[in-house]
């Protein structure tokens, strides 16, 4: 049973927790908060011990804390880094210290771990390296529509303009209340972030941000190298590691009807685990491809930060792992 520390219990680390926490080979050493707040309340109420991601954090939770971060590492195998952005970079220092693995998330640059991680793609690579980076939402959905295809027929170029949500539902600070905001640097980072997963694979990239806090959705164009029907992508799509397929034709239409299918799964917080394919938007026109996908941000990578685990860790192949996970989870197959 390895021992997982969460470096951060908010959007990602509280859903990191809980899914260590419903595995069989792994269980939770600890998470971390800077200050007390309902998430910490709530981390203590699960029975995750509790520490201190800062020296004034220490003071501030008070009797709250075990301890501190440094005495969470000493207590584990493995850390979750789930810091906001630009922190992770900042404790890899104390993560090598310690000698401890570690899994940082996709708002890091590549640089911090000098490996980017997606499950389906380059398990095998991660295998007993002390540190690998889970890429961000929507690259982690763009590597799970975009690999199988890549394997199955071959793929030239691909263009991608991603609608992106303007922040989380807790986020109130965030994101344009009357506006569609253009990213004006192009190619977005998400295009260039594919290519640190799948090598070769050309992806040019624009996005907007828009006023909705529900979900990400993605609106991709590509060349098939091999001639392919709309069937033949379907099928190579229908037995893709967590790939969901959905007919806007009975009532999914939309991202909001897609957080409404988490809500009637009984999912946690409405987790979409899963990347939402709506086939009946899949148009093949000589050797071009093209569809829309939704991405919800907040729980699309957490099945592969488990298996991020399992690869640095050393403790099961690929198969064994994706499976293993998802049957925790409850991941559609």
């Amino acid at each position: 049973m390895k021992r997982i520390a969460v470096n951060g219990f908010g959007t990602i680390g509280k859903r990191l927790a809980d899914a260590v926490d419903a595995q069989p080979d792994m269980e939770v050493s600890g998470v971390t908060k800077t200050r007390p707040n309902y998430e910490a309340d709530l981390a203590v109420e699960r029975g995750y011990d509790l520490y201190a991601a800062t020296e004034a954090g220490l003071e501030g939770l008070g009797d709250m804390a075990e301890g501190s971060v440094e005495e969470l590492l000493v207590e584990s195998d493995l850390v979750f880094d789930c810091s906001p952005t630009g922190i992770g970079a900042r404790n890899r220092g104390l993560y090598e210290d310690a000698g401890i693995a570690a899994v940082y998330q996709g708002g890091e640059p590549h640089d911090v771990a000098g490996f980017s991680f997606n499950a389906a793609v380059n398990f095998d690579e991660a295998v007993g390296r002390d540190a690998a980076r889970v890429v961000s939402c929507n690259t982690t959905g763009l590597c799970r529509s975009l690999f199988p295809l890549v394997e199955a027929f071959g793929v030239g170029d691909v263009s991608v303009t991603l609608v992106r949500r303007g922040g989380d539902p807790k986020q109130t600070d965030r994101g344009p209340i009357n506006a569609i905001v253009p990213s004006l640097g192009i190619p977005s980072h998400h295009g260039p972030d594919v290519a640190k997963v799948i090598p070769g694979l050309d992806v040019h990239s624009m996005a907007v941000k828009v006023p909705t806090t529900l979900m990400h959705l993605h609106a991709v164009s590509l060349q098939l190298e091999s001639r392919a029907s709309r069937s033949d992508v379907l099928d190579v799509w229908e037995t893709a590691p967590r790939v969901m397929q959905v007919d806007g034709g009975r009532g999914i239409g939309s991202t909001a009807e897609l957080c409404e299918l988490g809500r009637d799964m009984l999912r946690p917080r409405y987790d979409l685990w899963e990347l939402a394919l709506w086939k009946d938007s899949v148009t093949v026109e000589g050797d071009r491809l093209s569809f829309f996908q939704g991405v919800h941000q907040e729980s699309i990578v957490v099945p592969e930060n488990i298996d991020a685990a399992r690869a640095l860790l050393e403790m099961a192949d690929s198969e064994y792992s994706t499976r293993t996970t998802d049957d925790a989870l409850g991941v559609i197959r």
